[in-house]
């Protein structure tokens, strides 16, 4: 029996709202703040996106030796060229998307955190 539910997945960043846009533009949905450091992507379908003020926030390095990634997430597409476009005009940075036969490319948001396009 599981002890609890997932109810959010919560990025640290220095712009709420900003980080938020970037997220609601590659995945949807509104994005409602509450005026006080904390904001939440709705209407995106699946687990709750939000994302929380943190003035020192220092982005994880990928790949890194020195720190690990924290965490990353997944989002599946049905054509990675396509995606990929989209994502870097939305101000994602290329990581590792070098190799076009892989399933997978690695991205950053605009503040760093690691992200990866699947096809789907």
């Amino acid at each position: 029996m599981a002890v609890a539910t997932l109810g959010a997945v919560v990025l640290d960043c220095p712009d709420p709202v900003a980080l938020a846009g970037f997220y609601a533009g590659l995945l949807g949905g509104t994005v409602e703040d509450d005026g006080d450091g904390w904001v939440e992507l709705t209407g995106a379908g699946g687990t709750l996106l939000a994302f929380q003020a943190a003035p020192g926030h220092v982005p994880p390095q990928w790949p890194g030796e020195d720190g690990a990634q924290q965490f990353h997430l997944d989002l599946t597409v049905p054509d990675l060229d396509a995606a990929e476009r989209e994502v870097l005009a939305l101000g994602a940075t290329a990581l590792d998307a070098e190799d076009r036969n892989r399933s997978f490319r690695v991205y950053a948001d605009p503040v760093g955190h690691p992200f990866c396009l699947c096809r789907g």
